[in-house]
């Protein structure tokens, strides 16, 4: 049983970091990483920074956050209160404030150490969660694999920062019971059980799928399967992409089309989400899907064939397959039988 002297097992993964930003929201989860970390032998060797930003979102937001301070303070650690200014989105609400979330753990990350890890209490019922949001969303094998225990986010266009999940195999339960022997207050966020958001949706659902066979267990073995394939295909995807590379210069990359001419249709469309992501910007799965279809095509008959995918410039032809910047789009002319623009002021 997991337990406050857990804490060198639990957060062993983080034992190399230099810096780590803890993020902490004041619910059971993050508080319980809040408190292991304060129980942890590295403890003297690491600096540590507990980080929780106010989203604004309710009235007892900022009170909230000042408790993880004092909370943080009283074990001993550095506190950083992160302020999502601005109007809030009325549309993606829970999408647009976890990015916002995070642009400003990055950038509180940066400015405590270059090499300073962000650190989050993410758990299995976490990861669990996720995969079924994700399946039920039609995803692909990456998003069926769930949170990664170690990934990266970027501050700017030159600092990459290192996002940490060490619990993603720890039940929620026992994140909840290291709360309770350490008699530690912790906040309940009510937009968790709120059916306005899909998650919430998801939660009030979770005794009806798992009395079905589709429980906690059996989401995180779908999990753990789609991340060894998803694995495997980003191998087979590099070798492919190598394999068919001409080399060339920075603004246009090139790939033979014979090389590609028959390839998997799934590592294909890997090597154009990898150079229209390199190009312009990471594609919808949708448009990225359709891409591949005029692609594929193109190559089995010998035929031209140009689009544009999320700002890259695609072109086939019977020799090659080529990526480049798209130029900027070209006004729209107005039609001749639009009305004349007129100098007068609207009433």
């Amino acid at each position: 049983m997991l337990s406050l002297a857990s804490a060198d097992a639990l957060l062993a993964p983080l034992a190399e970091e230099t810096a780590l930003l803890l993020a902490v929201s004041g619910g059971p989860d993050s508080t319980a990483l809040m408190l292991l970390a304060s129980r942890w032998s590295l403890r003297e060797k690491i600096r540590i920074v507990v980080a929780t930003v106010d989203h604004g979102l309710r009235a007892a937001s900022r009170e909230e956050a000042l408790f993880v301070a004092g909370e943080a303070q009283a074990l001993g650690f550095e506190h950083r209160l992160l302020v999502w200014k601005g109007d809030k989105p009325l549309t993606r609400l829970q999408e647009r404030a976890r990015e916002a979330r995070y642009a400003l753990l990055a950038g509180c990350a940066a400015g405590i150490d270059p090499r300073c890890a962000i650190v989050t209490a993410h758990h299995a019922d976490d990861q669990a969660e996720t995969i079924l949001f994700r399946l039920c969303r039609g995803s692909g094998v990456a998003g069926l694999a769930g949170m990664a225990a170690v990934s990266t986010l970027h501050d700017d266009a030159t600092s990459q920062i290192r996002l940490l999940r060490p619990f993603l195999e720890v039940p929620k339960a026992a994140l909840e019971a290291i709360c309770a022997e350490a008699g530690r207050a912790y906040v309940t966020d009510p937009a968790n059980a709120d059916p306005r958001f899909a998650r919430a949706r998801l939660r009030a659902l979770a005794a009806t799928l798992a009395a079905e066979g589709l429980d906690r267990a059996a989401l995180l073995r779908l999990g753990r399967r789609a991340a060894r394939a998803e694995a495997a295909l980003r191998r087979c995807a590099a070798y492919v992409e190598e394999s068919a590379r001409i080399e060339g210069d920075e603004a246009t990359a090139r790939f033979r089309a014979v090389t590609l001419r028959g390839a998997p249709d799934e590592l294909l469309m890997r090597l154009i989400e990898t150079q229209t992501a390199r190009f312009g910007s990471a594609p919808r799965l949708d448009r990225l899907e359709r891409a591949l279809q005029q692609v594929a095509q193109a190559l089995a008959r010998r035929e031209a064939a140009r689009m544009t995918l999320a700002g890259a410039l695609i072109d086939v032809d019977e020799a090659f397959l080529s990526f480049r910047r798209a130029p900027p789009r070209s006004p729209r002319i107005r039609s001749d039988r639009s009305p004349a623009p007129t100098s007068r002021a609207p009433p």
